[in-house]
């Protein structure tokens, strides 16, 4: 039936150059892919029309049409492979979407308003699943508990640690526990939870207000810095600590910095530190100008136009995720 169409469709064609029969051609085609009918089939018939219509075709061209067809099948099965593999990229990239989103809302956190202290924050991810996180934990008396994480690991697995780590911050009783051993808790869970090859780096503080003190210990995560608003300068806070879930039984060490008027703690993920400008690295000497060149903006607007300059440097191309998050002493 679909031979003597398509013969019938061709015939009119060769003899007539009628655009109409090239219009119904096409809704031949159309019809053919409903039926899912392949590429390969449709030259087929083709071929079949020509030898009804030409049974005196040369052998150069007879030769010539099989040697298409032999074409046409291995473009047929790669073709069919390309639409299933398509398929299944398009349910993927819609399944990330949702994820994304529901990374978006699990991991939520508000910067807090504390007395005395000025906070920004900044977590852009380099795509659309991030692998930072961070967290603000206030308790009664206007303290505020600080957590920074990166994920060694990307995608959904990773979201779903950092909505495990989230949720278990905020089952800790903040004004209790001190960093060293909310830390050794989070171990614990991570190590029983997440499949072996993923683990986290954290950072993780506790500043108190009335002392004007940060209380913290760090897992394994890139090291904080320290501004002094007197001397104009910048330390680096060394707290050294194994990643978690690596062990179950880990224990970390507590360090404690106080602040001044005008001095600031600034926590950080690597997607900060390793910024690069082409293939080469950004010394951490040009991240502490750039810091200084805002430092007469509130705290949210250094951290955001920091991002700014370096994903001009990286030509709005980021390579990693980035998380920035700055603690100011005000008065």
């Amino acid at each position: 039936m679909a031979l003597e169409k398509y013969k019938n469709l061709l015939k009119q064609y060769l003899e007539t150059e009628d655009e109409a029969a090239l219009y119904r051609a096409d809704q031949f085609s159309k019809k053919s892919l409903m039926d899912d009918i392949s590429p390969d089939e449709i030259l087929q018939i083709h071929i079949d029309a020509m030898l009804d219509l030409y049974p005196d075709l040369s052998k150069d061209m007879r030769l010539s049409l099989d040697f298409l067809l032999e074409t046409m099948i291995s473009y047929g099965i790669a073709h069919q492979e390309f639409r299933v593999l398509r398929e299944k990229q398009l349910e993927l990239k819609s399944e990330i979407e949702v994820a994304a989103n529901m990374q978006s809302t699990l991991l939520n956190t508000n910067i807090p308003e504390v007395e005395g202290l000025d906070i920004g924050a900044i977590s852009i991810a380099a795509n659309q699943m991030s692998g930072d996180y961070y967290h603000f934990i206030k308790d009664q008396e206007d303290n505020v508990g600080i957590g920074v994480a990166d994920v060694i690991g990307k995608g959904i697995p990773a979201a779903l640690c950092m909505s495990m780590i989230k949720y278990a911050l905020d089952s800790f009783p903040a004004n209790r526990l001190n960093p060293k051993t909310i830390l050794r808790l989070l171990n614990r869970v991570v190590e029983r939870n997440v499949e072996p090859g993923m683990f986290i780096t954290m950072f993780y503080g506790f500043y108190n207000k009335n002392e004007n003190c940060l209380q913290y210990a760090s897992a394994g995560h890139e090291p904080g810095l320290f501004y002094n608003a007197k001397t104009d300068s910048f330390e680096t806070l060394e707290a050294k600590g194994i990643v978690l879930g690596v062990e179950d039984s880990i224990s970390y060490n507590q360090f404690t910095k106080c602040l001044s008027v005008g001095d600031m703690i600034i926590l950080l993920t690597d997607g900060v530190t390793e910024c690069r400008k082409g293939d080469q690295f950004i010394e951490t000497d040009e991240i502490l100008q750039v810091i200084k060149e805002y430092l007469h903006l509130p705290a949210q607007d250094i951290v955001e136009n920091v991002y700014r300059h370096f994903e001009r440097v990286q030509d709005f191309d980021l390579r990693d995720d980035f998380t920035l998050i700055i603690l100011r002493r005000k008065e």
